[in-house]
């Protein structure tokens, strides 16, 4: 296991069990229009195999059970992947321990890789020549970060919103600099692995109560570490959202809003 990899998931609590569980049942899904855009980028119809990287609880990884041939989840961390194992009932759906820079899998084997609110955790310089290497020529490497949510709930979606500001200031005071996802196509393939690099914005529709958006922002590293340091809920400025939750009884329409980079060997 990457030391320093394992150090900072361990200082955003993702080595928790029960974190397993909140951030598979409350985190927003990936936008469904990644099955239909990302085999037609690779010029196929139907994959024959995607490669997951970071694959946490499996949600970016199940995602794929029924428009593949095979799926691979890879991930480091034991107690989220001992979750997504237990989640995914897809006979084609399997998970391997490791790092996403090594991942054992043959050369030229995968028409997709994907990495879904992960990529910030590798090192790129590392990663990246490993995704190239398993990518087939004409194969595709897509990976995606949320950045933006909309609820038809103005109050909730401002308590959401409002509350990261301090929460980023307090994570950076106490010594803890969160990674960041790339901005610039260099910052992917500085060695020029990929014919193409270029990104785009996708968004997913789906829904959620109070309790949902109150347990998505519990399920934020940012939020565990301070919580875990003894930072009080209303430093952090949980409890104005947990108010404006707490009024957000029934389900509304959530719009998440994707930053997706797309990658062409």
């Amino acid at each position: 296991m990457d030391e320093g990899l394992k150090e900072k998931l361990g200082a955003a609590a993702y080595h928790h069990a029960a974190f397993a569980a909140d951030y598979d049942r409350y985190r927003p899904r990936p936008p469904a229009a990644l099955l239909e855009l990302l085999p037609r980028l690779a010029g196929v119809d139907r994959p024959r195999l995607v490669v997951d990287l970071g694959s946490g609880t499996g949600l970016s990884t199940r995602l794929w059970a029924g428009s593949a041939e095979e799926v691979i989840g890879v991930e480091m961390n034991d107690a989220m992947r001992e979750f997504a194992e237990q989640a995914t009932d897809a006979p084609n759906v399997r998970y391997i321990g490791g790092l996403a820079h090594a991942t054992g899998l043959p050369d030229a084997s995968a028409d997709l890789v994907t990495a879904a609110q992960s990529l910030q955790w590798m090192e790129l310089d590392r990663v990246m020549p490993e995704i190239a290497r398993i990518l087939r020529p004409g194969g595709v490497f897509c990976a995606y970060n949320y950045f933006r949510l909309q609820t038809t709930d103005w109050k909730a979606t401002m308590a959401f919103d409002r509350y990261h500001g301090p929460l980023t200031e307090l994570v950076r005071e106490r010594g803890y600099e969160r990674p960041q996802f790339p901005s610039e196509p260099g910052e992917l393939d500085a060695d020029g692995h990929f014919r193409e690099v270029r990104d785009t914005v996708l968004h997913s529709l789906e829904e959620g109560d109070g309790e949902r958006l109150l347990g998505f922002a519990l399920s934020e590293g940012n939020v565990r570490v301070l919580l875990e340091q003894g930072v009080s809920e209303e430093a952090i400025g949980l409890d104005r959202l947990r108010a404006a939750c707490a009024e957000l009884r029934a389900p509304v329409p959530w719009w998440v809003g994707y930053q997706v980079w797309l990658c062409l060997k």
